[in-house]
């Protein structure tokens, strides 16, 4: 039997409406208390509670910043308002009191915000308080918060206060961040990082990824590299996931719409956790993709699952300029969840192809009624009743799916802009190859003005060859391609930086080589449907320079489709998860990795502070931590060649758009060819699931521009 899983979105989501529930699961208002839904590990479907007339409980939704990027990042203004919230507010924004609406908090337990809790319930702003914490509420600052209450006299105001554990943001089904921001991977390799600013960062990361295995509700395997962020981040981990079951009264991994694994199943039942630092492999973080995911993101700078692109007022006169708009890619996008992993070309293919069907539909229905557009169906009163019945019923679908085709045709007019602007076609397909490029090919693209007009283009793709290539660069050719990327208008800080890093890098880099070779007739197929497409965005720019130069810039690529290639991250996860059919390079790699299972009996002992160990050695980078935290949590042959069927991979320092589509692609053809089984170790009939975060989403411009360069001038 095929076991279905809720992605890390689905329980999220369903983690949130209950909250806007007012902490109400159905079964507490249902008869129905045997859910095969919550026994196959799934949470429940929550339904809006009534009050005493029927009607949804109206409430004020109030959060702090990470509370609204929780939310808006998974749940839109007409899902809240289905929960019955009326408004949702900034706790540190102005606020007018309602005092008859019960009020919802979402946000992290810090000081501040407590303070300002107290001054609303002293001000009688709202009606009861209903306080859900985005982590778990140390005691001291409970305590505190009590004594407030106390002292004020509106301790009867707070109904509810909760630790919810949702301290992460979901941006795609498996793919989350902890919403550090961008400078994580600076703070973390700076020696100028002060002691109490590193150990704050550990322990916020601890904190997300516990958040993170409590939503999945299984006790994950943990695994990770000695030395630097990852072990440390994995020994405090394991230390609190296991004060938690050993401790807690009220386990979090035995409660409702845990999965059954979590309670005591065996390791290969369970996920593993795998957590790298950065340093593993920076290629990804610099790397131009020719997925649209990736393009969107690196191209369109996408934030919180929303791009903001200009389009022409009137596409008819263009002359009357172009005016801003700002695009949600949501749960809901049907085309998006279809295509966004997928290349560019078969993007365009696929838009081509919805918006004959979308005319075809339309065509049948107005057949059918005799209207003569979706326009007049409207006001037809001519048409029999059964055709209108049926055509009104499937307008609002017929209409949803035009706006999202013509969303993304919008979207896909901007990409094609930005890669002619910046000529991402040519840097695509030398970092195809790019261990092949010899000094001489890279220094006479740095140095031809025709070859990208984006400087920051020409940096990355130079230090992706550099740490990629096994040649030898003399400290003379150095200081030529330094002066070339200056000259070309780069800012060359970052390579003081980059230079140290190589022998790191070089060491733990196991991209492979493609599955099989792209040819010219796969080539021709691909790009089939894109040529079609290229006609109406031709005719949409016909007075303009893209749609003249469109057919040029898809022959250019034609050979160059991405190749079915794992890089680093995927062989390492390979390796951990399927190690009967992973490389023997890959499986020397992760040899050496640590495990740590906390619901093993074995102690780890008293874990020191991050400061305390960070001079203990890292590799010869500057401010990095150190390792030796310990005996006994090195791996016996067993637990290394265990499998899994599921995984949680975390990267200490920046997540990458196309670590993840590289991440999916791999769990979905592996889980093909295995006919849907999880591989060794793994139970039968249940496919394999990767899921990804990081400290934070970074696009290559942040990564390059803010740490590198800030650690550039630091090495300098």
């Amino acid at each position: 039997m095929v076991v279905h899983q809720q992605s890390l979105r689905a329980r999220q989501v369903a983690s949130l409406e209950k909250i806007l529930n007012l902490n109400h699961w159905p079964s507490e208002t249902s008869s129905n208390h045997h859910d095969p839904s919550t026994a196959n590990g799934l949470l429940p479907q929550a339904t809006p509670i009534l009050n005493a007339d029927g009607d949804p409980i109206w409430k004020v939704l109030v959060f702090d910043n990470l509370g609204r990027d929780v939310i808006s990042s998974v749940l839109r203004v007409n899902d809240l308002r289905g929960w019955g919230v009326t408004i949702h507010l900034n706790i540190n924004s102005p606020r007018h009191p309602i005092p008859d609406v019960p009020v919802l908090y979402l946000l992290e337990p810090s000081a501040a915000n407590l303070d300002l809790i107290s001054q609303d319930l002293s001000r009688n702003l709202y009606a009861d308080a209903y306080i859900n914490f985005l982590s778990s509420i140390p005691r001291p600052l409970m305590e505190d918060f009590a004594a407030q209450l106390a002292d004020a006299g509106t301790s009867e105001s707070v109904a509810q206060v909760y630790d919810q554990y949702l301290n992460f943001i979901v941006g795609e089904p498996d793919l989350f961040s902890l919403g550090m921001g961008k400078d994580i991977y600076g703070t973390l390799n700076s020696a100028q990082t002060k002691d109490d600013e590193l150990d704050a960062v550990i322990e916020r990361i601890v904190s997300g990824l516990f958040s993170v295995v409590v939503t999945m509700g299984a006790i994950p395997i943990i695994r990770c590299p000695r030395g630097a962020a990852a072990e440390m981040i994995a020994a405090k981990l394991d230390r609190k996931l296991r004060d938690h079951i050993l401790n807690s009264k009220d386990n979090l991994f035995s409660s409702q719409g845990q999965r059954p694994s979590s309670a005591a199943g065996t390791p290969s039942s369970r996920p593993v956790l795998v957590i790298v630092d950065r340093n593993v492999d920076l290629i990804p973080m610099l790397s131009h993709s020719w997925t649209y995911q990736s393009l969107v993101y690196d191209v369109l700078k996408m934030h919180l699952n929303r791009i903001t692109i200009e389009t022409p007022i009137d596409e008819d006169n263009p002359a009357k300029g172009r005016t801003k708009r700002s695009y949600d890619l949501n749960s809901n996008d049907f085309f998006w969840a279809r295509n966004a992993g997928v290349p560019f070309p078969q993007v365009a293919e696929d838009i081509d192809a919805e918006l004959t069907k979308y005319k075809e539909d339309a065509n049948e229905i107005t057949k059918n009624t005799g209207a003569s557009s979706l326009e007049d169906l409207q006001n037809d009163t001519s048409s029999s009743a059964q055709h209108l019945k049926a055509a009104i019923t499937l307008l609002p679908e017929l209409r949803e799916r035009k706006a999202t085709l013509d969303m993304h045709m919008n979207i896909a007019t901007a990409l094609l802009k930005g890669v002619k602007d910046r000529q991402l076609d040519n840097f695509f397909q030398i970092e195809e190859t790019i261990t092949k490029q010899t000094k001489v090919q890279i220094l006479d693209l740095l140095n031809d003005d025709g070859k990208g007009k984006e400087p920051l283009d020409k940096l990355r793709l130079f230090i992706i060859w550099f740490l990629s290539t096994e040649q030898e660069v003399s400290r003379t050719e150095m200081e030529g391609f330094e002066e070339a990327l200056t000259k070309a208008g780069s800012d060359v800080t970052a390579l003081a930086y980059v230079k140290r890093v190589r022998e790191i890098t070089r060491m733990t880099m196991m991209t492979s080589a493609p599955s099989a070779p792209t040819t010219q007739s796969a080539g021709n197929e691909l790009f089939r449907g894109f040529s079609s497409i290229s006609n109406r965005l031709t005719d949409r720019f016909k007075d303009g320079a893209l749609g003249a130069n469109f057919e040029s810039l898809i022959s250019g690529v034609k050979n160059f489709l991405p190749a079915n290639r794992d890089i680093t991250l995927t062989k390492i996860t390979e390796s951990l998860m399927d190690p009967a059919s992973a490389s023997s390079s890959a499986i020397a790699k992760t040899e050496d990795y640590l495990y740590f299972d906390p619901r093993s009996a074995n102690a780890r002992g008293t874990m020191p502070a991050p400061s305390q160990i960070r001079h203990q050695g890292a590799g010869g980078i500057p401010g990095a931590l150190g390792g030796a935290l310990g005996p006994g949590t090195g791996a016996s042959f067993g637990q290394r060649r265990q499998g899994f069927s599921e995984a949680i991979v975390f990267t200490v320092g920046g997540a990458s758009m196309d670590e993840y589509g590289n991440l999916q692609d791999w769990a979905k053809r592996t889980s093909a060819a295995t006919g849907g089984g999880a591989g060794a170790g793994g139970a039968g009939g249940q496919r394999r699931r990767v899921v990804y975060g990081s400290t934070d989403l970074v696009n290559a411009e942040d990564f390059v521009v803010g740490e590198l360069a800030r650690l550039g001038r630091e090495s300098a």
